[in-house]
């Protein structure tokens, strides 16, 4: 059995803004709560590979991997999957993006198989993805918001 999640979100700013702010992957440590640091390991184009380090856990472990991400401008789409796939068998993430009437809508799409040796089963990671995806998720909207506000404050001073 392999683990699959889908979660979705919708943020109040233009698609431009939200594209921008969840690809800069050297700013993550800020726009997520879960990452401690990135380390760029090569960029060509539109792929990505770095290595996440989280902030460590409740046992005092820091987690870290290396993941490739290929940003498609023009389908609104990153197709990503971790390198050092560490306690997974596979790691396969789908974000697409969609404007919306409300902004734009933001969803992931997580396809994994946890390792047989690994602490914990398919089904407990998909309970724990889905959890962290929903709280990362109103973590990032709220940010881009944020961002976005300041941005059209901007502007109207500026006019």
């Amino acid at each position: 059995m392999a683990g699959h999640t889908e979660n979705d979100i919708t943020i109040a700013a233009p698609m431009e803004l939200v594209w921008d702010m969840t690809n800069d992957v050297d700013n993550w440590p800020r726009l997520f709560s879960e990452y401690a640091s990135v380390d760029v390991l090569e960029r060509d184009g539109d792929r990505v590979t770095f290595r996440l380090t989280m902030h460590p856990d409740a046992d005092g472990k820091v987690w870290s991997w290396v993941s490739e991400r290929v940003a498609d401008p023009t389908t609104r789409t990153v197709r990503a999957h971790r390198v050092e796939t560490g306690p997974f068998q596979y790691m396969n993430i789908v974000w697409e993006y969609a404007e919306t009437a409300d902004g734009t809508r933001m969803r992931w799409v997580q396809d994994f198989a946890m390792k047989p040796e690994a602490p914990v089963d398919d089904a407990w990671m998909t309970d724990n993805i889905n959890r962290n995806s929903r709280t990362q998720m109103a973590l990032i909207r709220d940010r881009i918001e944020q961002a976005a506000g300041e941005r059209r404050t901007a502007s109207v001073l500026a006019d």
